[in-house]
């Protein structure tokens, strides 16, 4: 078996002590981070948001030590600066028309083209990348990872505010990043030869200029022989993020397993898994998806039981089983979402919420 060797990003909200409200840190983060973290952390389109990402980890455990580093370095980093860290797909209250955007020449050319969807575009993702052995392995995984997107979103729904509104949503961030052209599920591909040719349409059009401009929920990567789930939140603790990154890694490594033993996993339209990603959304792990399978609807919490079952036989040799049942924990426990709520609902107080957030932020380390 392929060692399946795994990256993970995780974007930061940089937070006012004082006002708890999103605060530019001026790139004063990234600039004095790449002394000792190099080229892991970067600025991204609004100045209050800094990204980081691992090396690449040849397995879970070194996932786990580089994901906790990085947290705490970025957590010392912005202390430095009288500024605190929060890990959530949304800020509670901050107004996107209040938060400068980085000046880069990159930010400009989307901002010129997406207008206020690109403005207006204040969230933050954890994307995991997992290592492939070729491009065509690459879009056969693409095909088939699809059906599991809303299972994985539903685990890390954790953007629950805009703009000091309870939005109804367990996931208002990907209802804002909707806004944004080539997003969500993918459509299907027959061969990485397919994609290609989608990719080299698209520019030779004056859509894009490289693939990744491309911003789907699961992508095979333009330049990097990963493919690269993009759905989730940004989760509150970094023992979350592991598990979720672990499970998509088993999820790779079962269907890879299925490919050589002459098994195909079963693909279903994206009209009907986006159904099930607009569930997940909505209510989290509290409310139902389709079964394509059997036609029904079924509690989200089973589905997930079904998919911990369905890679259970490869976690051993990922050495991943720790890690993957820490899924069982996030279910008690309920999302980030769950977990946000519960607190405003309390203190009817969003700060109290952002002194939450920046809490779990840092749990574990």
């Amino acid at each position: 078996m392929p060692a399946f060797t795994l990256g993970i990003e995780e974007e930061f909200q940089t937070i006012d002590p004082g006002t708890r409200e999103l605060r530019s840190h001026l790139s004063q983060i990234v600039e004095n981070g790449k002394i000792t973290l190099h080229e892991q952390v970067k600025a991204e389109m609004h100045e209050a948001v800094v990204e980081v990402g691992t090396n690449i980890c040849q397995n879970i455990d070194q996932a786990r030590t580089e994901v906790l580093h990085l947290r705490r370095q970025v957590i010392e980093l912005a202390d430095k600066q009288g500024l605190r860290i929060g890990a959530a797909g949304t800020h509670p209250f901050s107004r996107w028309q209040d938060q400068p955007i980085t000046p880069d020449v990159r930010y400009d050319k989307i901002v010129e083209e997406l207008q206020e969807a690109a403005r207006s575009n204040l969230v933050f993702g954890m994307h995991v990348h997992v290592g492939i052995e070729n491009r065509d392995i690459g879009v056969y995984m693409m095909n088939a990872l699809r059906y599991f997107l809303p299972h994985l979103f539903a685990l890390s729904t954790n953007s629950p505010f805009w703009e000091g509104r309870e939005t109804g949503y367990k996931s208002f961030r990907t209802k804002v990043f909707e806004r944004f052209p080539r997003t969500g599920i993918p459509g299907y591909f027959h061969s990485a030869s397919d994609y290609d040719e989608f990719i080299a349409l698209l520019i030779k059009t004056g859509c894009i200029d490289n693939g990744k401009k491309i911003w789907w929920d699961v992508r095979l990567h333009p330049f990097f022989d990963t493919i690269e789930y993009r759905i989730c939140d940004m989760m509150l603790r970094a023992d979350e993020t592991i598990a979720v990154a672990a499970v998509m890694q088993a999820l790779v490594a079962k269907i890879y397993k299925l490919k050589s033993q002459n098994l195909n996993f079963r693909l279903y339209r994206s009209a009907l898994i986006k159904e099930n990603k607009w569930r997940a959304a909505r209510y989290g792990l509290d409310g139902s998806m389709i079964d394509f399978g059997i036609q029904q609807e079924v509690p989200t919490r089973r589905l997930i039981l079904e998919l911990l079952d369905f890679v259970d036989d490869v976690v051993d040799d990922l050495g991943s089983r720790h890690e993957v049942e820490y899924v069982l924990k996030m279910m008690e426990m309920g999302t980030g979402a769950d977990r946000q709520l519960k607190v405003f609902r309390e203190t009817g107080d969003l700060t109290k919420v952002v002194d939450f957030i920046i809490g779990e932020t840092a749990y574990g380390l």
